[in-house]
């Protein structure tokens, strides 16, 4: 995928971009050089970095870009599923979402995405030029620009069909810090996710065992599936960077804890027998002494001994991999420990045909535990634009889960004893997270946000972090089939990328403006990239540099030299600012 255009004309802009914000991610003389014969074996992946102050409007492109594919996954899945408390309804749900809304309102979107093997021409184009727009009070509307240059016969408009592969395979998201509003989407994602098993529960229909939706957003809940599927896939070859950056060389056990049925409402449960036309609902349990109604909220994930052979389903699938199980029956609650070695991971890549089968089954399992949310609120979140959404949410005790990840140990370099996930750094952890989505998701045609993901790295990470994505992605090289956006306040990073692939964002006047730096950026030195991004001429900190300002001060006062001489050689470290003051009381004693 390769974005080319993004333009706000919503009248009222978005967040803090302004209504006419346009960014232009390649210009016709970049597309040429990408697509040149001579220069496609020397492509290889390079991110879109994107710096600036803090307020100066960069991770909004990121939040804009989410929004919109949010709109527009919204419109591709409406033909398999949405839920009732989702869409609007003049009497049902007069708060419900309608496609002619949406945030932003309206905008323009253009990119260039690979289709089909079967779509393209031996001597065609293979890159889709789509254009995405949205008016005021208008549906999103996706052209195909360049058609005529595949195999398409009788084409009118943009049909399903098409919709599946000009839209990103998937769409990644990760934050290192706060920003609600860049995972806001994403979050919706989840609940619609949830309330598509839901239904399909209630009404006894198929399931797929897989997440519809194709937003996926990185944080705490999800990050141990990601990094679970990478080491029971891929080999040390492909793990490198998780070895010689963290130490990390395997997993050595975990477990899965699944608690089968909830406590439910009579309501709720009159809600299912109706679906199953007054019958008796498989998944409803009433237990005849205390009264009390339970929900089986796992039963399509999990087949019984009648179904066993005709249903293979995600948690009996995940049983065949354990090294043992048990369960509770007390809380209905299954347990799954995982001693790793070959045999075990033999046993997983068996059952799951990819390690993202695998992380979307426990996509699927870590979004039941959004069961608690009431229709209401969900319907209030569904149309929200709120920074406060994980304050709205519930938070389940660990009890109350339906599913969660424990005791999760790792081996690591030069330690004995196996190291609990949970005890590594913020540092090791963001980058486990960041390049663990790279490595789980390299093979697929996706865009990619990571918002300031270096903020917990150290110098030697940040500098390095460009080159590791780099091999994370390294067997893609001559195939650009993915897109990353990078927000950062780290010019190491603009070190290692080329001035095109940079943006320089700042504020005047309360609208955002941004450009490419006018000078190379590949092998700058920090300190002209720190200047010309942040307009920062100093190298030492605030509190130095007003030391060195007094003693300057009193320099030019009059003072004798010699003595601030001394006094600045024994106060301060070494430092271009230093230098250059030591340099004038010098001068000044050879005039005297």
């Amino acid at each position: 995928m390769k974005l080319l255009r993004l333009k706000v004309t919503d009248p009222v802009g978005f967040r803090s971009l302004q209504t006419g914000f346009e960014l232009y991610f390649r210009d016709e003389w970049q597309l040429n050089d990408e697509n040149s014969q001579d220069l496609l074996m020397q492509q290889e992946f390079a991110p879109i970095i994107c710096i600036g102050p803090n307020g100066c409007g960069k991770s909004n492109v990121l939040e804009l870009l989410a929004a919109i594919f949010y709109q527009l996954e919204i419109l591709r899945v409406r033909r398999h599923f949405l839920p009732r408390n989702f869409i609007y309804d003049e009497e049902d749900n007069p708060n419900g979402y309608k496609e002619n809304n949406g945030s932003p309102a309206a905008f323009e979107l253009e990119y260039l995405i690979k289709v089909p093997n079967e779509y393209i021409n031996p001597a065609g184009e293979s890159f889709a030029h789509v254009r995405i727009i949205k008016k005021i009070n208008s549906s999103p509307n996706i052209d195909w620009l360049n058609y005529e240059q595949f195999n398409i016969e009788n084409f009118t408009k943009v049909s399903d069909r098409e919709r599946e592969f000009l839209l990103p395979q998937y769409i990644l998201g990760y934050s290192s810090g706060e920003n609600e509003i860049l995972s806001l989407p994403f979050f919706k994602m989840r609940f619609i996710q949830f309330d598509e098993y839901w239904d399909a529960l209630q009404a006894q229909l198929p399931y797929s065992g897989r997440p519809e939706t194709r937003l996926a957003y990185i944080d705490n809940s999800f990050s141990q599936a990601i990094l679970l599927c990478n080491l029971l896939f891929y080999d040390n070859e492909i793990l490198k960077p998780f070895q010689e950056e963290v130490g990390l060389v395997d997993v050595k056990m975990f477990r899965i804890i699944i608690k089968r049925q909830i406590p439910i409402s009579e309501l709720q449960a009159e809600a299912f027998l109706s679906a199953n036309n007054s019958q008796p609902h498989p998944a409803i349990v009433k237990d005849d002494d205390t009264g009390i109604i339970s929900l089986k909220l796992v039963k399509l994930l999990e087949a019984d001994d009648d179904s066993a052979k005709n249903f293979d389903p995600m948690i009996s699938r995940l049983k065949r991999c354990a090294t043992c199980f048990f369960v509770d029956e007390d809380s209905d609650t299954l347990y799954l420990d995982y001693y790793v070695n070959e045999a075990t991971k033999q046993a997983f890549q068996k059952n799951f045909s990819s390690p993202i089968e695998l992380f979307q089954a426990f996509q699927v399992l870590l979004s039941l535990n959004l069961y608690s949310v009431s229709d209401k609120l969900k319907s209030e979140l569904y149309c929200s634009n709120s920074h406060y959404v994980s304050e709205t949410v519930p938070t389940l005790a660990s009890d109350e889960r339906i599913m969660r990840f424990k005791d999760v140990y790792l081996t690591k370099k030069n330690i004995s004893q196996p190291v609990l996930l949970k005890a590594l750094s913020d540092g090791e952890h963001q980058l486990l997270h960041s390049l663990g989505l790279c490595l789980l998701f390299k093979n697929t045609n996706s865009l990619f946000f990571l918002d300031e993901p270096e903020t917990h790295f150290n110098p030697d990470w940040r500098s390095k972090f460009v080159s590791l994505l780099k091999q994370c992605f390294s067997e893609q090289q001559y195939d650009p089939s993915h897109e990353m956006l990078i927000t950062t306040h780290a010019p190491f990073l603009v070190s290692d990328s080329t001035p095109e692939k940079v943006f320089l964002f700042k504020k005047e006047n309360d609208q955002v403006i941004t450009k490419h730096p006018n000078f190379n950026t590949l092998g700058a030195s920090v300190n002209k990239i720190t200047m010309n991004a942040f307009g920062k001429k100093e190298t030492i900190g605030g509190y130095a540099q007003t030391l060195l300002d007094k003693l300057q001060l009193r320099f030019e006062k009059g003072e004798q030299t010699e003595s601030l001489l001394e006094e600045i050689d024994q106060t301060l470290g070494d430092s271009v600012e230093k230098m250059l003051l030591l340099k004038t009381l010098n001068d000044r004693l050879e005039e005297q």
